[in-house]
């Protein structure tokens, strides 16, 4: 385990989390300037084109065990450095989720129980979609994710452009997701809002974790099977020195 990249990735998660859901739970509805869906999307596409920038030298800028896992499937991450980065992304999104409450709880309008950015279905679905539905949308739209990961991260990708790929990618998939499920897609960003919504979002958590970590895999694989060059050097990795 390398304790600086983890803790890179705790700190960008940290970042994705506390911004992102931060967004929803203090602008979304503020009266009059609130920034709505488009604004929130922008929020979390924002995150990871910082936090690609700042730290995904350092760690590669997963912030997400779902992208952690279908980086692996798609033979991108060594198996055995999955469980470390997991944990961290998840630790950074648990203590972004705690600074968050502990601001918002300053507003006497503030009230967790009517789910403080947690992601749900069928009741607690924003749109009031099903299970089959919220399941569906999540491992698609997570698979996508993946896809456009590791196409933009291609050592055959235009150089220096992969952060803004993907940060736009995850904008895309929030605003066609939020309506279903408040989006997850990562199951750190979902873990750290639903321990302090409690019950219904702690009950409703274990979809955020199956479905984004299925359709990591399924994205991984896909691209995997079909890139004609799979394992090409990946964007913001010296390639290894030739022999002599």
């Amino acid at each position: 385990m390398d304790i600086r990249k983890c803790s890179a990735e705790a700190i960008g998660t940290f970042w994705l989390t506390f911004a992102g859901c931060g967004s929803a739970v203090v602008a979304a509805a503020f009266p009059q300037v609130g920034i709505g869906l488009l604004g929130v999307s922008l929020a979390f596409g924002l995150t990871v084109v910082t936090m690609a920038y700042a730290v995904g030298h350092i760690s590669g800028c997963h912030l997400n065990p779902a992208v952690t896992c279908g980086l692996a499937a798609g033979g991108r991450f060594p198996s055995k450095d999955i469980a470390p980065y997991v944990i961290a992304q998840v630790i950074g999104g648990i203590a972004a989720a705690a600074l968050l409450y502990a601001i918002a709880s300053g507003s006497p309008e503030f009230d967790p129980a009517k789910g403080f950015a947690a992601n749900g279905y069928g009741a607690h679905s924003p749109g009031h979609y099903g299970l089959v539905s919220c399941l569906v949308a999540e491992v698609v739209l997570t698979m996508m994710f993946l896809f456009v990961i590791m196409g933009a991260t291609h050592g055959k990708a235009p150089v220096g452009f992969a952060p803004l790929a993907i940060g736009l990618c995850l904008t895309l998939v929030h605003l066609v997701g939020i309506p279903i499920t408040n989006l997850s897609v990562n199951p750190a960003r979902s873990t750290g809002p639903a321990l302090f919504a409690g019950g219904w979002a702690i009950a409703q958590l274990w979809l955020f974790w199956v479905a984004p970590i299925l359709g990591g895999v399924l994205g991984g694989i896909l691209y995997h099977w079909i890139s004609a060059e799979p394992s090409a050097q990946v964007t913001g990795i010296a390639p290894a020195a030739p022999a002599e």
